[in-house]
């Protein structure tokens, strides 16, 4: 039975939103993060990196409270306000492929630590520990963790018709992509939203499990100060056929000192392994991977396909118990320098210029998961490989804020 609730949250006047909301502040390079900053006093960039100029030159916990300051400023200057009464939001993303609609509301860290939300994604602890001292200096979070649920009938509906009313904010964003909000004040409705989401016996971490565990740390250190905001962390809930699950494929610098040849006969010992020469191939099933090697693609076809266990099945473990761990030597899929990873979002012509440029030696190509996969890993508390997934929507930084200090 899961649970929701709706909150305070802090937001751009209607006037502004398009200029204030940003994307991941990661996702810039320096000289976008740059141009940002100069050019737009109302980018939440501002809030994000207000000492950007210096960020080298202070500390961490300095940092932490001139974002606490940034932040206020932007609430005193009205290009932030505060709502009057707890609230939930239906946000619609429509990028130039495809259209995600959920809800922001507050998930329950009961639920988090009971595994109602469950997960399938390792943390590493310092960033957990780092995102936990960010939250408890800044007061605030503007990341949604993105959950998703099995598809309701009566919620799907809900929605459509919901849609249909005047919404609060409709803009577009620079890279093109569509956003719509829409505010739920009505307590009748917010109590029937409540009501459908109890009628769910779990819900699954998709993008955020970072974000969560650093709140349940907040939340575990701080519990005893009786701050009701720490009971829950901000989250966008979308239907399980909204989510879009894309693969990360794999580049690799050299072939740990073996030839082609002698790479391909180790290859062929667990795979069926077909020349592609210039086809932009890339796998469309399970137990098959795209390579490219010395300006040609390769079909890779598992021989053996009979495994044990879902984790076993997983084609990012199949690749690394087969071909990045025993033959190319790498066994830290985190921190082993020889490896990097491309989302699946991008063309795979991006792997082939990479490996033509001599930067790399070789590519892998992955069919994504199935979100049948990732829950069957989360009901049975098993962690993906690193790097398995890549997930959309991202969402824009700036939108709706959850606010952690208490409410005055």
């Amino acid at each position: 039975m899961a649970k929701i609730v709706p909150f305070k949250a802090v937001r751009p006047t209607r006037d502004k939103v398009s200029l204030v909301t940003s994307r991941s502040y990661d996702e810039y390079s320096p000289a976008e993060l740059a141009s940002q900053l100069e050019y737009n006093p109302f980018s939440f960039l501002h809030i994000l990196n207000p000492a950007y100029v210096n960020l080298q030159k202070i500390s961490t916990n300095t940092r932490f409270k001139a974002v606490h300051l940034k932040y206020e400023e932007f609430k005193e200057a009205q290009v932030l306000k505060k709502e009057t009464e707890n609230v939930l939001f239906l946000y619609e993303i429509e990028s130039k492929h495809n259209t995600y609609t959920g809800i922001i509301a507050g998930a329950s860290i009961a639920d988090y630590r009971n595994n109602v939300i469950k997960k399938h994604e390792d943390t590493l602890s310092y960033r957990v520990e780092y995102f936990k001292d960010y939250l408890y200096e800044t007061g605030f979070n503007t990341e949604p963790v993105l959950i998703t649920y099995p598809d309701q009938p009566a919620l799907q509906d809900w929605i459509v018709k919901r849609k249909q009313k005047r919404p609060l904010y409709l803009f577009s964003s620079p890279n093109k992509d569509k956003h719509t909000l829409w505010r739920i004040k009505d307590p009748a409705e917010i109590a029937w939203l409540q009501q459908q989401f109890k009628g769910i016996n779990s819900l699954y971490i998709a993008d955020g499990h970072h974000r969560s565990a650093s709140a349940n740390m907040l939340y575990e250190q701080e519990k005893s100060s009786g701050n009701e905001n720490l009971n829950h962390f901000m989250s966008f809930l979308i239907p399980e056929s909204d989510l879009k699950i894309y693969e990360y494929n794999r580049i690799i610098h050299d072939l740990n000192k073996l030839s082609k040849t002698e790479f391909l006969d180790a290859l062929s010992k667990d795979f069926t392994v077909k020349n592609r020469k210039q086809e932009l191939w890339k796998p469309d099933r399970k137990f098959s991977f795209g390579m490219y090697l010395d300006g040609e693609f390769y079909a890779l076809h598992l021989k053996e396909t009979n495994f044990s266990t879902v984790y076993e099945a997983l084609d990012a473990r199949i690749l690394y118990d087969k071909v990045l761990r025993p033959l190319l030597g790498i066994i830290d899929l985190r921190n082993d320098e020889r490896i990097e990873y491309i989302p699946g979002s991008r063309p795979i012509t991006n792997i082939k210029k990479m490996v033509d440029e001599s930067e790399f030696e070789v590519g892998f190509m992955l069919c994504p998961p199935t979100i049948a996969e990732i829950k069957n890993l989360a009901d049975n508390s098993l962690i993906m490989p690193p790097k398995s997934t890549y997930i959309e929507p991202k969402l824009r930084n700036g939108l709706v804020v959850y606010e952690i200090t208490p409410d005055s």
